[in-house]
């Protein structure tokens, strides 16, 4: 069943996930939901692109740019395509006095709103147990190849 949420809510939810992708030891799903609810946004004419802005920190040392991506009164950063440098204007570099509104919403309501926009079925995630009662014939491997153990 999917509910029909304000942009607010869109862009708090992406902004929770944004958030919590930054320090994520496995950010490639947070991120993947960031930039499909983003590129949803913008078909639904719920969020627009604004411009260009140079990376800060560009990998290889070459530089890069990121689009800026304006929803509801938050700004995302995303990769950019390739029609975006031709079509979009080049804002320089990001304007750092500037931060998004801090709004909370814990990160399984943040993804539960977006995977319901996004029309994507929600999974029960099973926690993996410790100990012995989560896989009664799985013995623990035990590595005995270590400077240790001599060989």
């Amino acid at each position: 069943m999917q509910r029909e949420y304000c942009d607010e809510q869109l862009a708090t939810a992406i902004y929770t996930v944004n958030r919590h992708a930054k320090t994520a030891p496995d950010n490639k799903p947070l991120y993947e939901l960031k930039r499909l609810a983003l590129e949803k946004m913008i078909l639904d004419s719920r969020a627009k692109k604004i411009g260009l802005h140079f990376v800060k920190n560009p990998r290889f040392s070459k530089q890069q740019s990121s689009v800026l991506i304006q929803c509801a009164d938050y700004y995302f950063h995303t990769l950019p395509k390739k029609d975006d440098f031709a079509s979009l204007p080049h804002l320089g570099h990001l304007d750092d006095s500037y931060r998004n509104p801090q709004r909370k919403m814990s990160l399984n309501t943040a993804r539960n709103v977006l995977k319901d926009y996004l029309g994507i079925k929600t999974q029960q995630i099973v926690k993996k147990g410790t100990g012995s009662s989560s896989n009664p014939k799985k013995k623990p491997i035990i590595n005995n190849t270590s400077y240790f153990y001599g060989h």
